[in-house]
């Protein structure tokens, strides 16, 4: 895949604004509640599955580098905090709902917000399974399954189904605009 000038740029502006949304955060007990979700779904929606995929895997490669853009700082040692595996999630997440909606002729309500929903799945499951994996294994924190779902994913469905209801609304604005102006 060749990328122009225009393509790098909207891919380094969709990592930025997921470094932003984690900035935007609310602790909670091990995963804090942030917007990062809204631009991960937005990357998927409006770059592709391919940028959006790329513009997920800069956030983090970025973080792992030492900027602290990530809810707790950065650097490679953020990849034994519990929280890790919510980010290598974003980073399917925008794939597979890029994917989904680069095969839609015609953008509507339910055809942007299941794909975001799917995506939303696959972060909780990628997410909560690498919290289990880390607080049981690494930090030697006896943790049930169904402890680390409720402290991984119940608190945050209902927000992070909101933040997929305001992109799949937003969306079926913004991507025909886009796509007429020529930046996408």
């Amino acid at each position: 895949m060749k990328l122009n000038t225009k393509d790098m740029v909207l891919i380094a502006l969709f990592a930025a604004l997921t470094a932003i949304g984690a900035f935007i955060k609310i602790p909670i007990g091990v995963v804090p509640f942030s917007m990062q979700f809204l631009f991960c779904g937005y990357s998927g929606v409006i770059l592709g599955a391919k940028k959006g995929f790329m513009s997920q895997i800069l956030y983090v490669g970025i973080g792992l580098l030492g900027i602290p853009v990530f809810t707790e700082g950065g650097g490679i040692g953020y990849v034994l905090k519990p929280t890790f595996g919510y980010l290598l999630g974003f980073i399917i997440c925008a794939f597979v709902v890029g994917k989904l909606i680069e095969k839609k002729e015609k953008l509507t309500f339910l055809n942007v917000f299941l794909p975001l929903v799917l995506g939303l799945s696959i972060t909780y499951i990628i997410g909560v399974s690498y919290m289990y994996m880390i607080l049981n294994i690494y930090l030697g924190v006896d943790i049930s399954i169904n402890g680390a779902i409720a402290a991984g994913a119940t608190p945050f469905i209902i927000p992070d189904l909101g933040w997929s209801t305001l992109v799949a609304i937003t969306s079926l604005k913004i991507v025909p605009q886009l796509k007429r102006l020529g930046y996408i």
